[in-house]
């Protein structure tokens, strides 16, 4: 089950993940659904796998597949990145 706002899985990341936020999830999963875990989950994840870097060069599908392992809904993320960007830009 995915936990967190990026939805973190596998035994290995929930793990990795616990390590580097300092708590265990495995013995308190439900901790990744609280608001301030899972908004620091979703850093860790994207720090540890340097996704900056596939978003400052725009490459939105390498970025899913870092993020997803594969491009399902793809175009839906495309269609609402696109929406987002609007805001963002002002």
């Amino acid at each position: 089950m995915g936990r967190g706002l990026i939805q973190i899985t596998g035994r290995a990341n929930h793990r990795a993940c616990g390590a580097a936020l300092g708590f265990d999830p495995e013995a308190a999963p439900a901790m990744l659904e609280g608001d301030a875990l899972a908004a620091r989950s979703a850093c860790w994840f994207w720090a540890s796998r340097n996704l900056n870097a596939l978003a400052d060069a725009g490459d939105f599908e390498a970025l899913t597949r870092k993020i997803n392992g594969g491009t399902n809904g793809l175009a839906d993320r495309k269609e609402r990145w696109a929406r987002a960007k609007q805001f963002i830009r002002g």
